[in-house]
């Protein structure tokens, strides 16, 4: 079994930054590409960015330019680093990656709360 763990949610005044992580453990192989998404009360669930295990990354045009996402393959953990906050960017954020482990299938973590607000 693989699991996820997020870390580095919580409150943050707009303008400001927070560094997200989300560590892959258990019978992996390899782990191809890594993504976040976000889910806002009310609202679907979207992607917010995604890394190839080759490091090629793609971003939500809402987040280009303020958020960066990282990869550490030493470590099966992948990064988002946030800058520039806004309130509308308060949400749950979740972290998913497509891992071997003789088949390829994709893991979900629980989500880390990011709340943007004075």
């Amino acid at each position: 079994q693989v699991q996820l763990v997020e870390s580095g949610g919580g409150l943050v005044q707009p303008g400001g930054s927070l560094r997200l992580s989300c560590a892959a453990s258990g019978s992996i192989l390899s782990i191809y590409t890594m993504s976040w998404y976000r889910q806002a009360p009310g609202k679907e669930r979207e992607l917010v960015a995604i890394i190839t295990n080759g490091g090629s990354t793609n971003y939500a045009d809402s987040v280009k330019g303020r958020f960066t996402i990282s990869r550490n393959n030493n470590k099966d953990t992948v990064y988002l680093q946030m800058n520039t906050l806004r309130p509308e960017d308060t949400a749950v954020y979740t972290c998913k990656a497509a891992v071997y482990t003789g088949t390829v299938f994709e893991y979900w973590g629980r989500g880390t709360q990011v709340t943007v607000s004075s």
